[in-house]
């Protein structure tokens, strides 16, 4: 893994594809699983070098999504 220069979110995840933490993540949010985010960008699908580090980022991208509680519409705490 190559550390993002400037901002942690422009880390490269995959080098074969290129694919980078924001893309991974922005996937993630629109639904998508492991399998989708390797035919959308590429990553998983050449060396193997990168499976390890993105499972683990979809495992706690997982685990933030588990934790934040919906806010309600009316701002009123829920009973």
């Amino acid at each position: 893994m190559t550390a993002g220069k400037d901002n942690p979110e422009n880390e490269v995840m995959c080098h074969c594809s290129g694919t980078r933490r924001n893309q991974i993540r922005e996937l993630f949010l629109q639904g998508k699983d492991k399998d989708a985010i390797s035919r959308w960008t590429g990553a998983l699908s050449g060396c193997g070098g990168c499976e390890w580090d993105i499972e683990v980022y979809l495992d706690e991208l997982g685990k933030d999504s588990e934790n934040q509680k919906p806010i309600p519409l009316d701002n009123k705490p829920n009973p």
